[in-house]
């Protein structure tokens, strides 16, 4: 839980003098999917143990979008939400560097005197195996043991964590390609929680309403990696007490209304724009336009398919709409 407010700089320079003494960890925390959490959580048990300051040092934009922007990947998360996410680990302090061309030239042993030791104070360094950083990813755990005898730090290392068949170890990598496959009911378990993709509420060719089924469609600029197209049972949320859906459901004070969620162009009627629209069962009283909303992915109910003509299609938005309720434990109205 939450102790305190957390701390967010976005510079070195922003670290107060004399900061410390710290446990710090490092990484991109794209998502904060499980296997960050048993890192920042040990980062924080670490600190209290040792009377020390808790710091997550991450970076934006991603590296890969910086260095090989051709192979960077959808974010799981925006910067802001990251932030959001890392607050409700109980991290004292988070330093969201800027990575640039200049800072990607660091090597391990620069990064780690500057910014850890210098910076941070740092007693107690917690990170995962896959832990990379400085030039060429050339410092790993055991550049950080070597350091930590010489400048008085130790290193903790957290094991992998991995699902309940344990073919792959939880990562931001495999989130993405799950959510990308539409299997985002394994996504929620590498995450800790249903992916979100948020956006604000626009206007569409309105068919939905013609159809008895209006839906909210998002902008295309949407936040968060957009699954595969299909239907989906999930959930729709309202903005709540900060003016947008909170980044993770358990933190939401505004509205979670059950719905079915439609990814892709609408091929019966040869769309073209790939679309993220929710239909909120058994509601058509809802103004949502320009509202920022969330919706949130629980279960992939079929592929996005063609139909010949609209008799065909209401037909299967109603049995796509009964499986929603069954998935979600929704009850038809009286």
């Amino acid at each position: 839980m939450k102790q305190s407010p957390m701390h967010v700089w976005r510079s070195l320079g922003e670290v107060p003098p004399g900061f410390g003494p710290s446990a710090v960890t490092i990484g991109n925390f794209d998502g904060v999917h499980r296997g960050h959490l048993a890192v920042l959580g040990r980062t924080v048990q670490a600190a209290a143990a040792h009377g020390l300051r808790s710091v997550a040092i991450t970076f934006a934009p991603h590296p890969l979008a910086v260095l090989h922007p051709e192979r960077a990947p959808q974010p799981l998360s925006t910067p802001a939400h990251r932030l959001e996410l890392l607050s409700y680990t109980g991290i004292d302090a988070v330093l969201m560097l800027e990575f640039t061309h200049e800072l990607a030239q660091w090597s391990p042993r620069r990064f780690v005197q500057e910014v850890m030791v210098d910076a941070l104070a740092a007693r107690q360094i917690v990170v995962g195996s896959d832990t990379r950083f400085g030039r060429r990813n050339a410092g790993d755990i055991g550049t950080l043991r070597e350091f930590g005898t010489e400048m008085g730090f130790e290193v903790d290392e957290v094991a992998d964590l991995k699902g309940a068949d344990a073919s792959r170890r939880w990562s931001s990598t495999l989130a993405r390609e799950l959510i990308a496959g539409g299997d985002v009911r394994d996504a929620t378990e590498v995450l800790g929680r249903p992916h979100r993709v948020t956006g604000v509420v626009v206007h569409g060719d309105h068919r939905g309403r013609e159809m008895g089924f209006p839906t909210a469609n998002m902008t295309t600029d949407s936040i968060g990696a957009v699954p595969s197209d299909g239907v989906y049972a999930g959930y729709l949320v309202r903005p709540g007490e900060h003016g947008e859906p909170a980044a993770d459901p358990e933190h939401d004070t505004g509205e979670r209304l059950p719905a079915a969620i439609s990814v892709g162009t609408n091929p019966t009627f040869d769309g073209e724009e790939r679309r993220v629209e929710a239909y909120v069962l058994d509601r058509d009283d809802l103004d949502l336009y320009g509202e920022r909303i969330a919706v949130e992915f629980v279960e992939r109910l079929r592929p996005t398919l063609r139909f010949e003509g609209m008799d065909a299609l209401i037909k299967q938005m109603n049995d796509d709409v009964a499986r929603c309720r069954a998935v979600l434990g929704v009850s038809s109205p009286a």
